[in-house]
C-alpha cells in the first residue's frame, strides 16, 4: 500500500529543494530526489510532514 495517493506524490516536491519527493515505504518517509539535499520528510497517520525542520539529514 503507499504512502501518499500516487496523484498526490506527482504534485509534491521537497520544500527545500523542490526537486520530486520518492517513497521510502520501509522508512515510513517521503525522500527528496535530489542527489545534493536528499531529506527525508516522515509521513505520520497517512499524512506528509513536509517541514524542513521535521525532515531527516541523509547519512
Amino acid at each position: 500500500m503507499p504512502l501518499v495517493e500516487p496523484s498526490l506524490l506527482e504534485i509534491l516536491a521537497c520544500p527545500a529543494c523542490h526537486a520530486p519527493l520518492r517513497e521510502d515505504a520501509a522508512a515510513n518517509e517521503l525522500v527528496c530526489t535530489s542527489a545534493t539535499c536528499g531529506l527525508a520528510y516522515p509521513v505520520r497517520d497517512e499524512i506528509p510532514v513536509l517541514l524542513v525542520d521535521e525532515a531527516r539529514r541523509p547519512s
